[in-house]
């Protein structure tokens, strides 16, 4: 196949998350991205550092795109309302682009944490929480534990829910809704 003009690392990352998006995570191999490009596989070299070099930049998309969503939605919110608001953007991000979220997590951490560029963009998601937390009078490790717990929990309950977890015909957004409320009430004891 001949080079396709105008492909770049963005466009290839594009192509990667329209792909783990649409078909899941299991289903990104070079092949396959290349064949959606197409182009071979050889030429994603020229834009990305093969499988693990994608899925940091699937990672990096995630971070930045969770950090502008629960930016987004904790602006001008504390307390319970900020919960809510951050846990129900965080949540509605997972579902828009359950692909890109969970690819993002395939980055080990040892990894993760020797790169700037993600480790900045991970870092402003908790920065983004810490704040929203505080406002409950918690600092420090205490406030570490409640954004592993709020992560937690959305993360569990989103994650169960696109894999189509809560079978019953019950509202599943009351159901977060009520999830949250009870973090929250732990949050304030």
């Amino acid at each position: 196949m001949p080079r396709r003009a105008g492909l770049d690392t963005a466009a290839v990352v594009k192509a990667a998350a329209d792909l783990v998006n649409d078909e899941g995570v299991e289903a990104l191999t070079l092949n396959r991205l290349a064949k959606r490009l197409g182009i071979q596989p050889p030429s994603l070299y020229n834009h990305i550092d093969g499988l693990p070099g994608l899925y940091r930049e699937l990672a990096l998309l995630s971070a930045r795109g969770l950090g502008d969503c629960m930016g987004a939605a904790a602006m001008g919110k504390s307390g319970p309302a900020g919960v809510m608001a951050v846990a129900q953007a965080y949540r509605a991000y997972i579902k828009a682009s359950p692909g890109v979220y969970l690819g993002g997590l395939r980055v080990p951490r040892a990894q993760a944490a020797t790169d700037p560029e993600l480790q900045a963009a991970e870092d402003h998601v908790v920065q983004i929480v810490l704040a929203v937390v505080a406002s409950f009078g918690l600092a420090g490790a205490d406030a570490l534990h409640a954004v592993r717990g709020l992560r937690s929990v959305v993360h569990g309950f989103a994650t169960l829910e696109l894999a189509g977890g809560f079978g019953l015909p019950l509202d599943c957004d009351e159901s977060f809704r009520r999830l949250v409320t009870m973090l929250i009430h732990g949050l304030e004891a």
